[in-house]
């Protein structure tokens, strides 16, 4: 079953790598807002970009799964060709933390907690880990614009 996926995989490489890849980038407008409207709120009690922006991010962030999947097969798919390299490995984790974001310290949790709006407190400490994580993708990003401009 593995063996069937992954030569298919590989017969659409540049296809599938460059729709992950596309997939993978709406992130960037996750994390210009996380910083224009958390980070800097937090640190100068002031935001960047209008709050009208935090629905359109809610709908980029539901991409944020496919992206995970589909740019982790990528990973994946050099281990299971025998290319991989300590890199691979690398941002294969670096890629995966997103799930502890994810499910352990939302958006929502982390902007309520900075902005004093919450039920639920947490330490600031826990919240700066939760934004740190978020930025752990743009190693990977940029690993895979390369990949994507490289013809295999």
């Amino acid at each position: 079953m593995f063996r069937t996926f992954f030569d298919w995989y590989n017969k659409n490489y540049q296809f599938n790598l460059r729709l992950a890849t596309v997939l993978f980038l709406l992130q960037i407008f996750h994390l210009i807002w996380l910083t224009g409207n958390v980070v800097v709120f937090r640190l100068f009690g002031v935001s960047f970009l209008p709050h009208w922006l935090d629905g359109l991010v809610a709908i980029v962030d539901y991409t944020e799964i496919p992206a995970l999947i589909s740019i982790s097969l990528v990973y994946v798919n050099e281990i299971f060709t025998g290319k991989a390299n300590q890199k691979t490995w690398l941002y294969l984790f670096l890629l995966n933390t997103q799930w502890l974001h994810l499910f352990w310290i939302t958006d929502e949790v982390v902007v309520a907690n900075f902005t004093g709006h919450t039920g639920l407190a947490i330490p600031i400490w826990l919240a700066w880990i939760g934004i740190f994580i978020d930025y752990l993708e743009l190693p990977v990003m940029y690993d895979t614009i390369k990949k994507s401009f490289v013809k295999s």
